[in-house]
């Protein structure tokens, strides 16, 4: 068997279950009567030994002392509560029981044990990376226990220093939004969700990082991570959902929010940006300088001011395109002798 099969055969595992309940006010609500009235037995077998009825006595102290004790607080254990999206995963002794969906008070079998792996002390995201090793910072504790959350979470993952197509090191960091969308895959595939979602994130923007270049000057045609950001979310988003779905999430977007080069070569890169932008504007420049100065002969010649031969016409290109390109204010001078 290839591994593609394997991977297929792994992602069908483990479908959603739903669970047998019952109400869970009603449950209580006869819980709570059935121990009122076990208290009660235990009032009468009292009374039964005063009266002599040895036997009754002993029947009735027992059986309420068995449910008060043992039964009732085990039936109080399968009284569950959910808000909007939220779920239980159930199991019972080791087997998959169920998933327990949907906001309500429900009454499930009480030997159920609820099942989530990413109820870990510290949020996920902190177990890799800056967080952890930032000093004076504190882990942010996770709370909800037991339950699985099934809204949209946002994962905010570190920056990363990784080389672009072109081999320059650059800091880039992601944004995903993912929610939970098969529990029991979310649970039994893998070891913890949360970080598994972290790793594949990392995993997947070093694939697509060196795929394209940070920047590329004169094409504008060429994707680059800075000019297609567009096409480089849909793309990351595509390929971390297709590792994510071993683990039953959903991606709903994966986007970039931090991006720049690193460190060490950013001066150098940041002088051939300023390069770049003067040869470009020197062009312009350049461009613009040279359309006047045939724009002026051509009026010169129309107009019939002044007749110039070649020599004294490359003179006044020369002297226009000193003053038009030059870098400061020209200082005019007053020819005040014969033009020739």
């Amino acid at each position: 068997m290839d591994t593609s099969t394997k991977q297929e055969e792994r992602k069908l595992q483990f479908e959603e279950i739903t669970p047998k309940t019952v109400s869970g006010m009603a449950m209580m609500l006869l819980n709570i009567a059935l121990m009122a009235a076990s208290i009660a037995g235990l009032i009468w077998g009292c009374v039964c030994i005063d009266i002599g009825n040895t036997t009754l006595a002993i029947l009735l102290i027992a059986v309420t002392l068995l449910y008060s004790c043992v039964a009732g607080p085990i039936l109080f254990a399968g009284l569950k509560v959910l808000r909007p999206n939220e779920a239980y995963v159930l199991t019972l002794f080791g087997k998959y029981y169920g998933t327990l969906k949907g906001e309500g008070f429900y009454f499930v079998n009480p030997f159920v044990t609820a099942v989530n792996p990413a109820s870990t002390p510290f949020a996920a995201g902190e177990v890799f990376g800056a967080q952890k090793a930032s000093a004076g910072k504190a882990p942010t504790p996770r709370l909800g226990g037991k339950k699985i959350s099934l809204k949209a979470m946002t994962l905010n993952n570190n920056e990363q220093k990784i080389n672009d197509q072109m081999g320059n090191p650059i800091i880039i960091g992601i944004v995903v939004i993912w929610r939970v969308v098969n529990t029991a895959k979310a649970v039994f595939n893998v070891d913890n969700y949360e970080d598994f979602l972290s790793i594949q994130c990392d995993s997947a923007l070093r694939n697509i990082v060196r795929l394209y270049p940070y920047d590329v000057s004169g094409d504008d045609n060429e994707k680059t991570l800075r000019g297609s950001s567009q096409e480089i979310a849909e793309k990351l988003k595509t390929e971390i959902q297709e590792k994510v779905d071993i683990a039953g999430l959903q991606i709903a977007e994966a986007r970039i929010t931090q991006l720049s080069y690193a460190p060490e070569i950013a001066a150098a890169m940041l002088q051939r940006q300023q390069a770049s932008a003067i040869i470009d504007a020197r062009q312009m420049i350049v461009e613009g300088a040279v359309g006047m100065v045939e724009m002026a002969l051509a009026k010169l010649n129309q107009n019939d001011i002044v007749h110039l031969d070649e020599e004294r016409k490359a003179a006044m290109v020369s002297n226009l395109l000193v003053v038009l390109c030059g870098n400061r204010d020209a200082q005019p001078v007053v020819n005040s002798g014969s033009l020739y």
